[in-house]
């Protein structure tokens, strides 16, 4: 099979003079998610000017992960890179391919931030992994310096219950809740931790900067720079506990919903296409309110508040 692939990964690299931790930046994992490339290209630039100045450690920096879709302004180019994120021996796609050279560059650092933006309105916010567990799902020890640095990143939210969430949306589709692996899951479970920065919608004016004030915070906070450190921004948290998919096509959001949006319990989120209600199952948050969402696809995902120990 001929996989119609791209071009190669374009990774720009600083190394300070002393010892420290090696840092990943991210950008354009789904292709039109265009504030991390912008943001990236910024620090780039201020490290190559002499604006800001790696002293510790090793930074990574790579604009755009998915060449193929950033230019074809598509949230992927063959399939979605940040679900099944592994390693193949058979590569059958674009994805396929940029997963394999991704794995093996997040396997070599410790800290990753992974610069994203979303479809629906809404505010910033950082999605984290789970607390310390030895549990099947994701196993994890290293909750306390990740969501350490997810405090001091900009955002004042904080939202965190992914992966199990995401296994529900599998299951009921027949998958397999590996599909919710994406880069941060990955690091995780190589021993590393890392943080989605979500800077907003798509098109807002505000997220390049959102993007951009992050990266010099992780850059601080982990002491790459001699600058310092950041304080903390986050003042509340979210826990995703439900994932609502579609069944047909005239199952409907009852109104254009924000990321983060309150709903009281009971209050209808959407409806089925027979007009039945899909209510709230207790007071919390619509996330990732999906308006053309197709048979199978997530519709939106319910959150309820929860604590980071902020």
């Amino acid at each position: 099979m001929t996989i119609d692939f791209d071009t190669a990964l374009e990774t720009v690299c600083f190394t300070g003079l002393r010892p420290g931790p090696k840092l990943l930046v991210t950008g354009a994992v789904h292709g039109n998610e265009i504030c991390g490339p912008q943001a990236i290209a910024r620090a780039i630039e201020d490290c190559r000017s002499g604006r800001l100045a790696i002293a510790r450690g090793h930074v990574t920096f790579v604009p755009v992960v998915n060449a193929k879709a950033y230019r074809q302004g598509t949230r992927e180019g063959d399939r979605n890179l940040n679900r099944d994120l592994r390693e193949r021996a058979d590569p059958s796609s674009n994805e396929d391919l940029l997963g394999n050279v991704l794995c093996r560059l997040l396997r070599a650092h410790d800290v990753l931030l992974d610069i994203h933006s979303f479809r629906s309105r809404g505010e910033p916010f950082v999605f984290v992994g789970p607390s310390n567990n030895a549990g099947p799902i994701e196993p994890f020890r290293l909750a306390e310096p990740e969501r350490d640095l997810a405090r001091r990143l900009g955002p004042r939210l904080a939202m965190f219950g992914w992966l199990p969430t995401y296994a529900r949306a599998a299951a009921a589709r027949n998958g397999n809740a590996a599909e919710g692996t994406g880069t941060t899951e990955y690091l995780r479970s190589c021993g590393g931790y890392g943080v989605t920065l979500e800077c907003g919608q798509h098109t807002d004016p505000r997220a390049p900067d959102v993007a951009y004030d992050a990266i010099l915070r992780a850059l601080n906070h982990l002491r790459l720079t001699d600058a310092g450190p950041p304080s903390i921004t986050v003042e509340r948290a979210i826990e995703i506990v439900d994932v609502v998919l579609c069944h047909s096509v005239g199952d409907r959001l009852v109104r254009e919903w924000r990321t983060g949006d309150p709903v009281k319990a009971g209050e209808t989120i959407a409806t089925r296409e027979d007009g039945s209600p899909l209510a709230a199952p207790a007071d919390g948050f619509v996330i990732f309110p999906h308006a053309n969402a197709r048979p199978m696809e997530e519709m939106y995902y319910f959150g309820v508040a929860g604590s980071l120990g902020i």
